[in-house]
């Protein structure tokens, strides 16, 4: 079985000694393409370094919501250069993170917007950080029209939201979450949701699943959460493999 891992963050400085090894794991549990996502300006030429020296890795650069403080007024130039001069498969990890009380919402709105365009202006899919803030990323969508679709990264809302999402051209990113017995929502969600609508991703290093919970979590978990979601959707294992791996291929115009 062929898996995409359509989001983890195997490019971060605390993979650095061990890559080689966790990239070489992943690819023997058949692991065997991922999608790199950026998070700020720094972080961008190890992330594509990275990506052009390894087979079967996708860069994603993108300004996320949660470190808009560390953010400078030329990023935005340095993400659209990037476009034009890296072989980049999406913009991410890109959205609105509502979570915490004192969240620059004016400001997390603006940055949003600004990579949105960007995408649209490149014809490139985004990758979606949404907590708390569905409803206002779906807005946001439809009010600029945006018309290239994406992952919705670790997905936790509703099942009206998701369709939704689905609605636009977006897939629903499926993580370790649905391991736990208690995220009833995530998990009837993930039940529900047309097969084509579905993507599977580790967050690497967060969001490791049940059986490593405290754990850092990695690349090779990948097949456990599918094969929770086979359980849950009480489908094939290797049906559900073929089919997250399409959508994501056809999602983010990877190379089949």
């Amino acid at each position: 079985m062929e898996l995409i891992d359509s989001h983890c963050h195997l490019d971060i400085g605390i993979f650095a000694a061990r890559r080689a090894t966790l990239l070489a794991r992943a690819r023997a549990v058949g692991v065997t393409r991922m999608v790199l996502p950026g998070v700020d300006r720094p972080g961008w030429d190890a992330l594509f370094t990275l990506c052009r020296a390894e087979p079967g890795l996708y860069p994603a650069p993108g300004l996320h919501p949660l470190y808009l403080a560390e953010h400078r007024p030329g990023d935005l130039a340095e993400l659209a250069a990037a476009i034009q001069r890296e072989r980049v498969v999406a913009i991410g990890e890109i959205g609105l993170d509502y979570f915490f009380p004192d969240a620059d919402r004016q400001g997390q709105q603006q940055l949003f917007e600004q990579q949105l365009r960007l995408a649209a202006t490149a014809q490139l899919p985004v990758l979606l950080h949404v907590r708390k803030a569905h409803d206002q990323v779906l807005a946001t969508l439809r009010r600029l029209r945006f018309r290239h679709g994406g992952i919705v990264h670790a997905y936790n809302g509703s099942r009206q939201q998701a369709e939704q999402f689905v609605g636009l051209g977006f897939a629903l990113g499926i993580c370790g979450t649905i391991t736990y017995s208690r995220a009833h929502r995530v998990r009837a969600v993930a039940a529900a949701m047309p097969t084509a609508s579905l993507v599977l991703e580790t967050d690497s290093p967060d969001i490791p699943p049940a059986a490593h919970r405290g754990e850092e979590n990695l690349p090779e978990y990948l097949p456990g959460i599918l094969a929770s979601l086979a359980e849950l959707r009480q489908t094939p294992v290797e049906h559900l493999a073929r089919a997250t791996t399409t959508n994501a291929i056809r999602i983010l115009g990877l190379p089949t």
